[in-house]
């Protein structure tokens, strides 16, 4: 709960300092009647929007859970990326309609340097407010955090790009090249708005985070203990800024419940260490099978039927199976 207020108090700081910056680009825009000074204007609408989203959406996902929503409510920070991600794509296609209609208008561009003035204030506030987010939406787990960090991120390199083109136009005074950074810049917000969207829908379809798992594969193999004979059937899902870990166990079938519990214990804590407490685990507990005892180096163990052979080492392949394993499927 603390990490979402954290995440939220952040969002809100977020939202009011892009209506500022908003205001600044487009006094910019006004001044110079610059086209690309529009299209980072025009992203600066999209940040607005998108920051009341987020910060929707991380309200919502702060809330506990309850009978109607028994996971919580993180998927709300899914749908926000995806309604950011959506709007950045919009606000590229309609770059390059202004453009198209600046090409017939020729509107003249006007005081160029006062205008390179505010952009870059603005391009400067926003990385370091993207960088905040960024940090803490990976420290937080939080999607909405970092989908807004990484697009205060993109606005502050459209802004170096067309600081760096209202610069050329300036000193060369060849004013076409405005519309051509605006072409280009519009081509590359609509491919990262692209990225956010298409991040944001495997969240929703819950999609496998491939390195996260990797990441738990590493911790199991440099923590196991003699009594987990195997692991399998792991599932990792997102829910905003917590983890829902499923997997299945399997121990000795001779111990008793207590015993076997506190296998899942010991496992959760191993968990927990390393994830923080945004971890919510499901561990059932299978009892080993005789053709287990080839892949078991429990040395004491009094039911074995078989020889210890070799020792599984779990990997993203073998663990994310729905069986258990043992000495012939173990390198699948």
């Amino acid at each position: 709960m603390q990490k979402a207020q954290q995440n939220f108090r952040l969002q809100s700081w977020v939202t009011a300092l892009s209506v500022l910056l908003f205001v600044a680009k487009i006094i910019a825009y006004y001044l110079t009647h610059s086209l690309a000074i529009l299209t980072d204007a025009l992203e600066s609408i999209v940040n607005v929007l998108a920051g009341f989203i987020g910060l929707f959406s991380l309200y919502v996902a702060a809330k506990p859970r309850d009978t109607e929503h028994p996971y919580g409510h993180g998927k709300a920070e899914f749908v926000s990326a995806a309604a950011e991600g959506a709007l950045i794509v919009a606000a590229g296609f309609f770059i390059i309609y202004e453009t198209v209609q600046n090409i017939i208008t020729k509107n003249p561009i006007e005081q160029l340097d006062t205008g390179l003035i505010l952009v870059g204030i603005t391009g400067a506030i926003n990385f370091i407010a993207g960088s905040v987010c960024i940090k803490l939406g990976k420290k937080n787990n939080s999607l909405a955090l970092q989908a807004s960090g990484k697009h205060l991120h993109i606005d502050t390199y459209s802004t170096i790009a067309i600081i760096a083109g209202l610069l050329i136009i300036l000193f060369t005074q060849i004013f076409w090249l405005d519309k051509l950074i605006a072409a280009v810049l519009s081509i590359v917000i609509i491919y990262n708005g692209y990225k956010i969207l298409r991040s944001s829908l495997a969240g929703i379809m819950d999609e496998a985070d491939m390195n996260l798992i990797n990441q738990f594969v590493e911790i199991l193999n440099k923590n196991r203990r003699e009594n987990w004979i195997d692991v399998h059937n792991l599932r990792v899902i997102k829910y905003g800024s917590t983890l829902h870990i499923d997997c299945h166990l399997t121990v000795p079938w001779y111990l008793n419940v207590h015993e076997a519990h506190n296998e899942v214990d010991a496992l959760e804590k191993i968990i927990t260490k390393t994830f923080s407490d945004s971890i919510e685990s499901f561990v059932h507990t299978d009892g080993c099978l005789p053709f287990s005892c080839n892949i078991c180096s429990k040395n004491d163990c009094e039911k074995r039927q078989h020889p210890f052979t070799h020792q599984i080492n779990w990997t993203l392949k073998n663990i994310i199976t729905n069986q258990k394993h043992n000495s012939e499927t173990s390198n699948n």
